[in-house]
């Protein structure tokens, strides 16, 4: 079976996957690297209102296969007080 790495990125910490994993297909990376980024958002509750989450699929040669990401965007609509 084919090796992918999958690169994260939350806005502020960066990983780079050294390990892989064994996928039977890109879709099925592919479908990994969707099924991540929702756990990267629950994981990593932003402290603003705007954040992106980032994952870079790389194939066994380096080469960048697949990447998605998720903009989570949250907005006031009453006025409210900010926390120290």
């Amino acid at each position: 079976m084919p090796l992918f790495f999958f690169d994260t990125d939350d806005g502020n910490f960066r990983f780079e996957d050294d390990e892989g994993f064994e996928l039977p297909s890109l879709e099925a990376a592919r479908i990994e690297a969707l099924d991540a980024l929702p756990d990267m958002a629950r994981n990593k509750l932003p402290d603003r209102d705007r954040h992106t989450f980032l994952v870079r699929v790389r194939d066994e040669g380096g080469t960048v296969v697949y990447s998605a990401s998720l903009d989570l965007v949250g907005e006031w609509h009453v006025p409210h007080a900010i926390s120290p």
